[in-house]
């Protein structure tokens, strides 16, 4: 398909954009699930295990399609997918093209993926479903088979001299010019870093993401690499793509450096709060002063932290069971990273407690799980997905009110979200499955009143606080909980009398 079947491809589906084009500000209501497309599924429903995770494992658009009910049942509105177009078609011993960010026409789809109509089909099965679709995309550079020094360039579309091209350097990531202009990549594949301030590479751009943003009815997309693209490409280019909502890469646990990002897009992942919940949760050690101390900094920093993507697990990073296979340290890092501010990200195979480490070893098949929806973290996820939408239901303010550390001692810490009388005080603990810990929450502080009925949303056990409106809390077996007013349950099934009553904070 070339650029002008490319868009009329698009007009067939561009009518329905209006229907399902989604703001940053609507975003935030959403709960992300990320797929790699070549791990999910296959479309033939086969669990066999991939041979080779360097390479293309077999994963289609169409085996998300069949897979839906999975996603959509944790509680999910929206799936986040690897990149859709053609990549660099070669073997090399840095592995394949099977997570899609080495690019060599973006005018075609990826077949490994499916055809055109395939994602057309994803895409109009998730809006059926009341869900949406962010796709990724790749900016800042096309891929090569290849020493940076011997590229041709004739290979790219519509890329294809190498005037388009900054001369090749490899990044020195401590200099910003050479992060911008410089190339990411090594002599197996080099990276072919894009000018991306120059005026016609930036009106190329805004051409294809308008035409694929209408081709394929896109709600939100992931930018990669976003902190090595010149920062003035990215107010046109989110514009072109209709003004949904993007979530730039930016690399970087620093809040004064990623946070300034959001000048220039309305979103980022929030790297900083995925090192501090990381290093805060992966042992019994953990720094629970530097995340107390973080989510402060951010809230100060960040022009919205609501519109961030909030995450623990990606493909670029280690799978949090890599670090620790205790669970209820994952539940209190989970349990975290989708209650703090931004938009919730759950990479797959986080809920089947998947534990691969560097890569390619994070990017496991899911099929060799065969999609258990029993497994402790699925049921977990559900839960919080759960907790998450009934707080939105209750007030619409909840998006949009700052999330706070109200306590913190050396492993434990309470957040407060939303407002008096719907609020979330979650409470969480770095002790472990093996131990338990007490500590108090002052009515000041939570917005508890005397012998208010409250109950744990986690396991729908019923407390109450006391004569002054403190609650004291009792985290059993390293396990958090969530708590609310009883009364903000009127109306809602979330905690019905059906429910089954168990332990509070049961492991």
């Amino acid at each position: 398909m070339g650029a002008k079947s490319f868009l009329q491809f698009g007009l067939l589906s561009i009518a329905l954009r209006a229907a399902h084009a989604l703001t940053p500000a609507e975003w935030r209501s959403q709960s992300i699930y990320q797929v790699l497309t070549d791990r999910f599924a296959l479309t033939d429903g086969s669990t066999g295990a991939c041979s080779d995770l360097n390479d293309y494992c077999g994963g289609t658009w169409q085996g998300i399609i069949n897979k839906l009910d999975y996603i959509q049942n944790m509680g999910f509105t929206a799936i986040w997918i690897s990149p859709v177009v053609e990549n660099l078609n070669a073997s090399t011993s840095d592995g394949s093209s099977y997570h899609g960010y080495w690019a060599q026409n973006i005018y075609e789809v990826n077949t490994n993926f499916g055809a055109a109509a395939d994602l057309v089909s994803l895409s109009d099965a998730l809006h059926k479903r009341g869900m949406y679709l962010m796709v990724d995309v790749v900016t800042n550079h096309m891929g090569y088979a290849g020493c940076g020094d011997c590229v041709d360039y004739s290979v790219f579309n519509p890329f294809n001299e190498e005037s388009y091209y900054h001369p090749f350097c490899l990044i020195d990531y401590d200099n910003t010019t050479s992060i911008q202009q410089c190339w990411e990549g090594d002599n197996i594949v080099a990276l072919a870093d894009l000018r991306t301030e120059d005026a016609d590479v930036l009106d190329m751009w805004e051409t294809w993401i308008k035409q694929l943003v209408a081709n394929y009815t896109i709600d939100g997309l992931r930018v990669d690499s976003a902190q090595q693209v010149d920062q003035a490409f990215f107010p046109p280019f989110q514009t072109a793509a209709d003004g949904i909502h993007i979530l730039g890469e930016v690399f970087n646990g620093d809040p004064s450096y990623t946070c300034p990002f959001q000048d220039y897009m309305s979103g980022v992942l929030n790297y900083p709060a995925y090192f501090w919940i990381t290093q805060a949760f992966e042992s019994t050690t953990g720094s629970i002063s530097n995340l107390a101390n973080g989510i402060n900094t951010m809230k100060s920093t960040c022009k919205d932290v609501t519109l961030l993507g909030s995450f623990l697990e990606n493909h670029d990073n280690v799978r949090f069971p890599s670090l620790t296979s205790d669970v209820a340290l994952a539940k209190n890092a989970i349990l975290f990273t989708m209650l703090m501010d931004g938009i919730p990200i759950i990479y797959y195979g986080q809920e089947q407690h998947f534990s691969g480490a560097s890569t390619p070893s994070n990017r496991e098949a899911l099929w060799t799980s065969d999609y258990s929806t029993t497994t402790t973290l699925y049921e977990f996820i559900t839960k919080i997905n759960a907790i998450r939408t009934f707080a939105i239901n209750k007030a619409s303010s909840f998006l949009t009110y700052n999330a706070y550390p109200i306590y913190s001692d050396t492993h434990n810490i309470a957040m407060r979200k939303g407002v008096t009388g719907s609020q979330l005080i979650s409470a969480y603990s770095n002790v472990g499955a093996s131990a338990s810990a007490s500590f108090t929450l002052s009515s000041a502080d939570t917005g508890f009143t005397a012998n208010e009925a409250i109950t744990e949303l986690i396991s729908c056990t019923a407390v109450t606080a006391d004569a002054s409106g403190d609650l004291d809390v009792t985290v059993f077996s390293g396990v958090p909980g969530v708590f609310t007013p009883t009364a903000a349950l009127s109306g809602s099934s979330l905690c019905s009398s059906s429910t089954k009553m168990v332990k509070f904070f049961a492991a």
